[in-house]
């Protein structure tokens, strides 16, 4: 079983970004499961989405603590946050960034790409160009990354 933890912030397609992949996968004949942790937030606060893809029924029903990958929707998440806990020992971190991986202190145990989703949802038209919805281009680059769909 392959399990994906996505942070974001409220408004960007973290939760759609979940479903999205889950979508994918099953239609690769996957098992899968798809759900957000959240509270009462509103736009621009943190928000968990999560995704289970497996060859088997999956029957557990928690929290992702130690995922497979991280897919983060809002690099300013990682000052505020340790978006890497639990992460699998050689793990894959997808950032959303238009900074050089350098700049982010990411432990070398762990694979990590980078892609400029913000600027690609708003040069395509996805959302508002002050407010793009980045994660039609996070999966884009998440599907080419991992190769999981």
């Amino acid at each position: 079983m392959i399990e994906i933890r996505f942070h974001g912030r409220g408004g960007q397609g973290s939760v759609i970004a979940s479903n999205i992949l889950a979508e994918a996968a099953f239609r690769d004949g996957k098992s899968v499961q798809s759900f957000p942790l959240f509270g009462v937030e509103r736009r621009g606060a943190p928000v968990l989405a999560f995704t289970r893809i497996s060859d088997k029924d999956i029957r557990i029903r928690h929290a992702i603590y130690n995922p497979d990958c991280v897919v983060i929707l809002d690099s300013t998440l990682v000052d505020d946050i340790d978006v890497t806990k639990g992460l699998k020992e050689g793990g894959s971190i997808l950032i959303n960034t238009d900074r050089p991986l350098s700049t982010y202190s990411f432990d070398k145990r762990f694979k990590i790409a980078a892609v400029d989703a913000t600027h690609i949802a708003a040069r395509c038209g996805i959302g508002t160009k002050g407010a793009p919805i980045v994660n039609t281009a996070i999966m884009g680059a998440f599907a080419k990354f991992t190769g999981l769909v």
